[in-house]
C-alpha cells in the first residue's frame, strides 16, 4: 500500500521559502499543491521559476491565500513571511479557519510572551476547534539556543547555570539577514531602528523564557541588551561596501535573572567578519557540559530544514499553538 503523501502550501516565497519549497521537492513524502506570495513580482508566476528550476512545476504562485486554501486540498502549510505576530496573526487565522496545520519560521511564535499571547488566543482557541496545530520553530530560535541545550539537560540530576552562545559570520549569509544586522548603518541609525524594534535578531527573549519555562526557573527579570558591532576596517560583502566605523552587525544578549543571580545566558553576535564562527552550550551542574559546533549550525540551510522535518510531527501534535517541546526532538525525514 502506498503512503499517502503530506501535501504542502508554501506561504512567503523570500530566501528562507524558497530554500524550503526546494528541499519538499526532494522529500519522497511530501508534495507541492500550492504557493503564497503577494509580492507583485513573484504573484501569478510559475512556483518552478521562482524557485530557478528548469522546469514548470504547474504551480501557480497565488496573491490570494484565502482563495488558494479554498480551492486547494492541503494538510500543512509552511509559513515564512514575517518574524512579528503582529504582522501574521491575521494570516494564522485564515490557515487555521481553512483546516490547516501550520509550521512558522516566525520567532516570536517559538514561546509566545505577554502581549503575543493576547494576541494568539483566537488563533489557538480556533486551532483547538479546527483539531489542527500552529507552531513557530526555526534554527535560533527553535534549535541551537534553545532545544539542544534543553535536550542535553535530560541527563543532568542538577542543572545550576547554562550559558549559550552562538557566533556567526553575517558575511556568508543571505542579504536579509545581514540587513537585519544593520549592515552599513551608522551608529545612530542602528540604535535609532533596534530601539523600536524595526530592526535585528527576533527570538533571543523568546529563546530564554522557553529554557526557563522547562527548567522550572520563575525567572525575576530578563535583562536584553543589543550593540552594534562596528566594522575595524573596510569590508566588501556580496550585498554591502562597509567602511571603518560602519556598523558590521550586533552584539546581542539576554541574561535570565533569579534571586539576584544569572543562571541563564544567552550570547548572539552575528556581524560581518566574525571571526572563529560557533555554537556553544555549557551547563553547569551534575554532572558538567561542555558541547561546541564548529563552524556553527548552518542558519539558512538549516532553517528549511527544521520547518521540513518537523512537518509530520505537527500533523501529530495536540490541537492548537505547540512549541517544539511539546512535540518529538525534530530528525530527518526522507
Amino acid at each position: 500500500m502506498t503512503e499517502k503523501k503530506i501535501r504542502i502550501i508554501h506561504y512567503g516565497l523570500g530566501p528562507i521559502g524558497i530554500e524550503t519549497a526546494k528541499l519538499v521537492l526532494r522529500k519522497t513524502r511530501m508534495e507541492i499543491v500550492g504557493a503564497v506570495d503577494i509580492a507583485p513580482d513573484k504573484a501569478g508566476r510559475d512556483l518552478g521559476e521562482i524557485l530557478g528550476l528548469p522546469e514548470r512545476l504547474n504551480i501557480p504562485v497565488s496573491g490570494d491565500a484565502k482563495d488558494l486554501f479554498r480551492r486547494v486540498g492541503a494538510d500543512v502549510v509552511i509559513h515564512t513571511a514575517s518574524s512579528r505576530i503582529r504582522d501574521i496573526a491575521p494570516q494564522l487565522m485564515e490557515m487555521v479557519e481553512a483546516g490547516l496545520h501550520v509550521v512558522s519560521s516566525s520567532e516570536e511564535l517559538l514561546f509566545p510572551m505577554s502581549e503575543n499571547s493576547k494576541l494568539l488566543k483566537d488563533v489557538h482557541n480556533l486551532a483547538v476547534k479546527r483539531k489542527v496545530s500552529v507552531l513557530g520553530t526555526g534554527v535560533n530560535p527553535g534549535f541551537v539556543m534553545d532545544s539542544l541545550p534543553l535536550f542535553l539537560t535530560g541527563v543532568c540530576e542538577e542543572v545550576e547555570s547554562l550559558r549559550i552562545e552562538r557566533v556567526v559570520d553575517a558575511a556568508s549569509r543571505r542579504y536579509p539577514l545581514q540587513k537585519k544586522v544593520g549592515a552599513g548603518m551608522t551608529e545612530e541609525e542602528f540604535r535609532d531602528k533596534t530601539s523600536r524594534k524595526l530592526m535585528g535578531h527576533v527570538g533571543l527573549v523568546e529563546s530564554l523564557n522557553l529554557v526557563a519555562h522547562h527548567l522550572g526557573i520563575p525567572l525575576d527579570d530578563v535583562v536584553e541588551t543589543i550593540d552594534p558591532v562596528l566594522a575595524e576596517k573596510p569590508v566588501i560583502t556580496a550585498y554591502f561596501d562597509l567602511k571603518k566605523g560602519d556598523v558590521a552587525g550586533i552584539h546581542h544578549v539576554a541574561r535570565g535573572i533569579y534571586k539576584g543571580e544569572m543562571p541563564l545566558l544567552l550570547v548572539l553576535d552575528m556581524y560581518i567578519g566574525a571571526p572563529d564562527p560557533h555554537d556553544s552550550i555549557v551547563i553547569r551542574g551534575t554532572p558538567n557540559i561542555q558541547m561546541r559546533i564548529d563552524g556553527g549550525v548552518a542558519g539558512d540551510q538549516a532553517t528549511a530544514a527544521v520547518l521540513v522535518n518537523t512537518v509530520p510531527a505537527v500533523i501529530a501534535a495536540k490541537p492548537g499553538i505547540v512549541t517544539v517541546k511539546d512535540l518529538p526532538s525534530p530528525h530527518f525525514v526522507r
